[in-house]
């Protein structure tokens, strides 16, 4: 299973159970905890409507009732009074009470309920049994399937349409004088008056819980794509090292920004320590053939020889030296080039300037060689580009055709773009030497590859070559060969340059 997946059923698994549990948690307590707040104030009503109650039902004659009484009349008032309350989105048309009072005995002395039920027997229910042994007295029954008060539309408080066995609750408050119980009052509410209530809370909270289960999902996907896109910028930047690309690590926040440069800092130690030993074994290698030769004419310049031998084992000694010392200076130079991860003074220079200094500390070697020197097209070029750096490049390409390029020959140079298949600019020299062996194509540009010098058997140390290309990697561009037919034909090409006011990237 890909870690994009893992992460994101993790993240699910984790906020999908969360939203649950607390759903479950907050729709199980949200409906006693409606009915504990309904009740309490039931408690006060009974109380209050107790107190009312009190004087007259004291002096009510044993076995009568209250009705036609003030307080009976007050409470008939009470259930036909017309209501129209807004209660926040909700709307009250209808009183829900329903008051009634019994005796010592339990018997009801009255009613307010659609079908009274004075003069019966309650004392067995437990809101009035309880409250006359001086307990706290409360029921919840089922009431008969019947029609109760309508409320109107589906955003009103109120009993229902047609409430199906709906629960009743029934609290009950003591009538006392001196200290004496002579009766109980009882309150019922239906719980179908705030089941609207109730069912818009419920729905609320499940449109809330399933919002916040989305945003949450949302934040799990945003989270995991950013996680795996950085893990993936991570393994593509340690696929670019393992190919041997200098790249720079990539700027990640956090945890993975550290590893990020851990795995950069660890790549440079083993880069450096694998290039050292790489150097090292190049260089032991090239530098035996100057040494023997440099010993040879040391012991030959040991024994009495004439002075034109000697002259000549010195001259010898001369130039093997000059020759180690070039090339250790051109492999520090190639050393310090592949340690670096771009050009580190870029900045907007004409490709024909770079070309012409280039040109410049070559003109005795030109003149010497009888060589010329042709344009076979100038466009106005410029590049972002060290030019140091550039220059170097060009002055090592020109030094190579200089070597390999017959007397009276020419050089032809060529700055300009090409638009086919992309837009690229290039610098373009051609000489009219020996050319290369096809065999030996693939290996040109390689450090310590070389092919003899016409007329020589003397090589060189390919290091100019290995020194160009690595230039040209550095500014993302690149060095090709080709056959001229005679000669060779090399190219360096940059993919980001002006011409004019347009810019090409």
């Amino acid at each position: 299973m890909r870690l994009g997946l893992r992460l994101f059923l993790g993240f699910f698994l984790v906020a999908g159970l969360s939203a649950f549990i607390l759903l479950r948690v907050v729709l199980g307590e949200f409906k006693p905890s409606v009915r504990e707040v309904m009740e309490d104030m039931m408690v006060d009503t009974a109380n209050l409507v107790a107190e009312l109650a009190r004087d007259e039902l004291a002096a009510m004659p044993p076995g009568g009732d209250l009705t036609g009484t003030r307080f009976a009349q007050r409470v008939r008032d009470y259930a036909e009074r017309p209501v129209d309350a807004r209660i926040l989105s909700a709307r009250k048309r209808s009183l829900d009470f329903r008051i009634y009072v019994t005796d010592a005995g339990g018997r009801v002395v009255l009613d307010t309920g659609p079908a009274p039920a004075v003069g019966q027997d309650y004392s067995a229910w437990n809101d009035v049994a309880r409250t006359l042994r001086g307990e706290y007295g409360a029921r919840s029954t089922p009431d008969a399937p019947r029609r109760l008060t309508p409320y109107g539309n589906a955003g009103d408080l109120g009993n229902g349409s047609d409430a199906q066995g709906s629960p009743v609750m029934y609290v009950a408050a003591p009538v006392r004088v001196d200290g004496r119980t002579i009766g109980v009052v009882t309150v019922a509410k239906p719980a179908a008056a705030v089941q609207q209530i109730i069912y818009r809370a419920e729905r609320r909270i499940w449109i809330a819980g399933l919002g916040l289960l989305a945003v949450s999902l949302a934040v799990g996907v945003a989270v995991t794509l950013w996680m795996v896109t950085t893990v993936r910028r991570l393994r593509r930047y340690a696929q670019e090292v393992q190919l041997g690309e200098r790249r720079l690590p990539p700027k990640v926040p956090g945890e993975l920004g550290d590893l990020a440069q851990a795995m950069d800092a660890m790549r440079e130690r083993l880069d450096g320590r694998e290039h050292l030993e790489h150097v090292a074994r190049a260089l032991t290698h090239e530098l035996k053939s100057p040494l023997a030769a440099m010993r040879g004419a040391g012991e030959l310049l040991q024994d009495e020889l004439p002075a034109a031998d000697r002259q000549r084992f010195a001259a010898q000694v001369v130039t093997q030296s000059d020759r180690m010392t070039e090339m250790v200076e051109r492999l520090l130079a190639l050393s310090t080039l592949e340690l670096r991860r771009g050009p580190e003074h870029p900045r907007l220079i004409s490709l024909e300037a770079a070309v012409d200094e280039a040109i410049a500390p070559l003109a005795a070697r030109l003149q010497q060689q009888r060589l010329t020197v042709r344009w076979t097209g100038r466009e106005s070029v410029r590049l972002q580009a060290d030019a140091e750096l550039l220059t170097l490049a060009i002055s090592n390409l020109l030094t190579n055709a200089v070597d390999f390029a017959p007397a009276d020959s020419t050089l032809e140079l060529t700055v300009g773009v090409d638009r086919a298949p992309r837009p690229v600019a290039f610098f373009e020299l051609r000489d009219h030497g020996p050319g290369v062996p096809t065999a030996a194509w693939s290996q040109l540009g390689e450090r310590f590859f070389s092919t003899a010098r016409p007329g020589s058997l003397r090589k060189g140390s390919g290091l100019g070559l290995a020194i160009t290309r690595q230039i040209a990697d550095l500014h993302r561009g690149r060095l090709s060969f080709a056959p001229a037919e005679p000669g060779l034909r090399v190219r360096l090409e940059f993919d980001d340059f002006t011409i004019a006011s347009q810019t090409s990237s």
